[in-house]
């Protein structure tokens, strides 16, 4: 379990919760039901709306990449192809045959079988790329899901402050509980902005950032199995390995950054 997004999302709420109690406000005044009926009911019928049943099929496994530890690291992914890059060296590539297809990684487990088989370099990276935009694309869309999510949200907290101002402005008849009931009405956009920028935007940012670093190594390893089957010297491998990574994860939080900068 990635703890950093249960815990963000964990002080954000209480920072919110906090600074209104601070404030002299008392917790009963946020827990109004109407409004989250409306928030969130409205905020998952637009979601359900906007995309089709294979697309929402998908939010468990969204929701789990946001909430769920890196299981692979890039330093021991790129040991492990250098010293299969040895074990070429030394045997050749068919040498490599068992490993392979006992390798608990299905992208290097297919990519190192279609190397151990001869397969032209040429073909191999072109299969490969094939399946490296595959999966890039498949993160894209798990963000979208969230990204949806925290652009409806603060709409449907105005649309429920605005149902609940009709219902105040219905009833000018009872002045001593304007107060209370404009209060109530407001909790709506509350509920719609503070969740969108709690919870559904940064889950679909953190989605994104999983899936800028798996496809980042999905690139070293294409680049580690080509290197591999050409037969080139296992140290320059490793620094070439090592620095593709870096220039990866630079160039990713550079797509962020400019990404920032457009919508600014």
């Amino acid at each position: 379990m990635d703890l950093t997004t249960i815990v963000g999302i964990a002080l954000g709420l209480l920072a919110l919760v906090g600074g209104f109690l601070l404030d002299g406000g008392h917790i009963s005044g946020l827990l109004v039901f109407s409004a989250a009926i409306i928030v969130f009911g409205g905020t998952i019928g637009a979601v359900i709306v906007s995309f089709p049943k294979s697309h929402l099929k998908q939010i468990p496994k969204a929701i789990s990449l946001a909430f769920r530890e890196k299981r692979t690291d890039p330093q021991e992914l790129i040991a492990e192809l250098v010293d299969m890059a040895l074990v070429a060296r030394r045997e050749g590539v068919l040498a490599l045959e068992d490993r392979a297809q006992a390798h608990p990684n299905a992208f290097l487990r297919d990519g190192l079988q279609m190397v151990v088989d001869g397969t032209d370099p040429d073909l191999l990276r072109q299969i490969l790329e094939v399946e490296i935009e595959a999966k890039e694309k498949l993160y894209g869309s798990y963000a979208k899901l969230f990204e949806a999510a925290g652009g409806y949200a603060p709409t449907m907290g105005i649309i429920g402050t605005v149902m609940g101002l009709i219902h105040v402005l219905s009833n000018l008849s009872e002045p001593e509980t304007l107060a209370g009931a404009i209060a109530v009405a407001f909790s709506a956009t509350l509920y719609g902005v503070a969740s969108a920028n709690v919870i559904y935007l940064p889950i679909a940012n953190k989605i994104k950032i999983r899936g800028e670093e798996h496809i980042a190594e999905m690139d070293m390893m294409l680049e580690g199995m080509l290197a591999l089957q050409a037969g080139e010297n296992p140290q320059l491998i490793q620094k070439k390995l090592t620095s593709f990574l870096q220039l990866e994860t630079a160039g990713a939080a550079g797509k962020d950054a400019n990404r920032d900068g457009e919508e600014t």
